[in-house]
C-alpha cells in the first residue's frame, strides 16, 4: 500500500499510534447536538478510520495535500463526496454547513492558532473542537488568568468555550517525530451566545491589552482610549478573566458613556 510522504512545508507529522488516535476520537462528546464532524488534515486517515466507525456522526475531511487526498480516495471509499481538497483557512464554513458541526484534527503546528482564530469567528456554527496542538499552544489556550501562558487566544476562546487540557502526546508516536511534545484539548461551547458588550470592541481590547502585556493596562490601552477612570488600570492583561474584559470593554465603549 502506497504511503503518503510527510511534507515539511505543510507541517505534517503523521500520528502512528492507534491507542492515542482512539483517545482523541473518543473525546468527541456530541456536545451541542451536532451530527457533522469536519476533520482537518487527515493525512493517511489514522483518525478518519475511527471517526467513520462512529455511525452517529457524518464525517467530512479537508486536506490540502494532493497525495494524501489520493490516498484517502483509494482507502476510504466511504468518504466519497466528503473529501474537501483545499486549505481549511480558505474554506467558506457557512457554505460548507448551515448546521452545527464539530472540528477535530491533528492540527499542523504552523497554522494551529490561525485555525482557532477562524473557529472563533464562526463560533456559532462550531459547538465542539477536539484538537492536537504543540503542547505549549494547547496549554496556553486552556490556561487560566494569572499564568504567563495566558494570552489573547485564552481569553477569546474561553469567552465562548469551556476548555479542557486532556493529555500530552510524546514525540515518538509521529512520523516524522517533531522536536516537541503535543497536547490534546477539548473545547465545548458554553452558554454565551453573545457577550454583554460590543464583541468586535472586546476582541480589540483583548488584543491591545496583550500586545504590551508587561505594562499595566493604564499604559497598554493608551492606543485605544485616553479614559483614566477605567477599572483594572493598575493590573496587567494576564490577570483578567474574560468577564473582566467584558466589563473593561463596556467602560471603554463610547456609546455607553
Amino acid at each position: 500500500m502506497q504511503k503518503v510522504k510527510p511534507k515539511k512545508f505543510l507541517g505534517q507529522h503523521f500520528l502512528n499510534d492507534g491507542t492515542i488516535a482512539e483517545k482523541i476520537v473518543n473525546s468527541l462528546t456530541g456536545h451541542g447536538n451536532y451530527s457533522g464532524v469536519l476533520e482537518i488534515g487527515p493525512g493517511m486517515g489514522v483518525l478518519t478510520k475511527l471517526l467513520l466507525e462512529k455511525k452517529e456522526f457524518e464525517i467530512f475531511v479537508i486536506e490540502i495535500d494532493f497525495s494524501a487526498v489520493e490516498y484517502l480516495k483509494k482507502n476510504f471509499p466511504q468518504l466519497n463526496g466528503k473529501i474537501i481538497e483545499g486549505d481549511f483557512l480558505e474554506l467558506n464554513l457557512r457554505e460548507f454547513s448551515d448546521k452545527p458541526f464539530a472540528v477535530i484534527g491533528n492540527f499542523p503546528y504552523n497554522i494551529s492558532t490561525q485555525i482557532l482564530f477562524k473557529i472563533y469567528d464562526h463560533r456559532q456554527l462550531i459547538p465542539e473542537i477536539v484538537g492536537m496542538f504543540q503542547k505549549e499552544v494547547a496549554a496556553r489556550i486552556a490556561s487560566k488568568p494569572g499564568n504567563k501562558e495566558y494570552g489573547i487566544l485564552s481569553v477569546l476562546m474561553q469567552a465562548y468555550y469551556d476548555i479542557e487540557y486532556l493529555f500530552t502526546v510524546d514525540e515518538h508516536v509521529f512520523t516524522p517525530p517533531p522536536k516537541i511534545k503535543s497536547g490534546v484539548i477539548r473545547l465545548r461551547r458554553n452558554k454565551n451566545v453573545q457577550l454583554e458588550c460590543d464583541e468586535k470592541l472586546f476582541k480589540t481590547v483583548v488584543k491591545t491589552a496583550f500586545n504590551q502585556r508587561r505594562k499595566t493596562l493604564r499604559n497598554a490601552l493608551k492606543p485605544l482610549t485616553n479614559k483614566t477612570d477605567l477599572p483594572f488600570l493598575s493590573m496587567r492583561a494576564e490577570e483578567l478573566g474574560y468577564l473582566d474584559f467584558v466589563e473593561l470593554t463596556n467602560n471603554i465603549d463610547s456609546k455607553k458613556t
